[in-house]
């Protein structure tokens, strides 16, 4: 064979090299079509009964040189490369995505802005236990100039036998107090049933780790003109995460707030393990307020003032913890919620603006 014949043959195969590329990139624009003809007809996008009529059609139209062994092999990569632009539109799509949105999102909480870039403060006992004891917190929490204020009615608990909350009765004691100190509440439900009752007495819905994966509760809460602090699952990926906020606010309810509380681990000095570099990683990826809970991420009150300046030195919009007239006597999670003199050294140090290094 000569040069030129080489050459021509080479010339050949560079002309059907673009031919492939112009017809991969066709099949790659009709792929995408249907990623979102699927996804506004709620269809799954990985559909095994058409992947499986699509080779049948290759392989009994091979012709060779080339086994069909190999077809396949070309082809399924083909199909997992068109599976991957689906997914990647989708990821681009997302309601809470920064690409969506880029300026961030600020969330009104009767009068308190949070995600504003400046930190907001949510204070308040793991559980209502009673009239007295809540108000007791709320007088501390009004007269350090907050104005945001937890506390769980109804606490899902690993043992069935613990407290579980005192469900509607626990809300009318937040409503009743949060009008008589002017403060916004927010407490924690677990049930879809309790979404339409708990908006008439708390001012954002929390939605708890054990429940962030909960679809109809997501979307029952997304359904509410109301704000939701969603936590972090205990074992949730960042992206699980970025989801499950998405659940809520693809039924139309923007006003979300996400709350990093730690993910569990092998590690068993602490509760949980605070996952802090999700902060930068969630405001980078959405355009919603972060928040970190102190408290539930480390179970521990000698770790709840480092852990909160860590917290607001990497960007976070705000720290929320548990405080308690007499954790002694407290009927959850005792161990961690802090006393008024602990509560008051805690809130006079994080103010503090000399532990933040430039």
């Amino acid at each position: 064979m000569s040069n030129a014949e080489l050459e021509a043959l080479r010339a050949e195969l560079d002309d059907i090299n673009l031919d492939l590329l112009q017809l991969i990139n066709k099949r790659a624009e009709l792929v995408q079509e249907i990623g979102r003809v699927k996804e506004k007809q709620g269809v799954n996008r990985y559909d095994p009964v058409r992947e499986r009529t699509m080779l049948d059609l290759i392989e009994s139209s091979n012709e060779g040189p080339l086994d069909i062994a190999s077809i396949k092999h070309i082809f399924k990569e083909i199909f997992k490369l068109g599976l991957d632009l689906q997914e990647g539109d989708h990821k681009k799509a997302l309601l809470v995505s920064r690409k969506k949105k880029p300026e961030d999102t600020i969330i009104n909480v009767k009068g308190e802005l949070i995600g504003n870039g400046v930190p907001s403060f949510v204070f308040g006992p793991c559980a209502v236990e009673s009239y007295e004891q809540v108000a007791s917190v709320a007088e501390v929490v009004k007269n350090k100039g907050l104005k945001l204020l937890r506390g769980g009615a109804y606490k899902p608990r690993t043992s069935p036998y613990d407290f579980q909350g005192l469900g509607v009765e626990g809300l009318k004691i937040l409503k009743r107090v949060a009008d008589e100190y002017g403060l916004g509440v927010i407490s924690e439900i677990v049930s879809p049933n309790d979404i339409e009752t708990a908006v008439d007495y708390i001012d954002v819905i929390q939605i708890g780790a054990r429940n962030m994966q909960n679809f109809e509760l997501l979307k029952a809460a997304g359904a509410v003109n109301k704000p939701v602090l969603l936590k972090r699952g205990l074992a949730a990926t960042i992206d699980e995460f970025i989801n499950a906020a998405e659940y809520i606010m693809s039924q139309g309810n923007g006003n979300i707030i996400l709350c990093e509380r730690g993910i569990r681990t092998y590690e068993r000095a602490t509760r949980n393990t605070l996952d802090i570099s999700a902060v930068p990683i969630l405001k980078q990826e959405t355009h919603l307020p972060v928040m970190v809970d102190v408290t539930h991420s480390t179970g521990r009150r000698d770790l709840l003032l480092p852990t909160a300046k860590a917290a607001l030195a990497i960007g976070a919009d705000g720290v929320m913890a548990e405080v308690h007239p007499d954790p002694s006597v407290a009927l959850s999670d005792s161990a961690q919620q802090m006393d008024f003199k602990q509560f008051d050294d805690f809130f006079s140090e994080i103010q503090k603006p000399s532990w933040v290094t430039v």
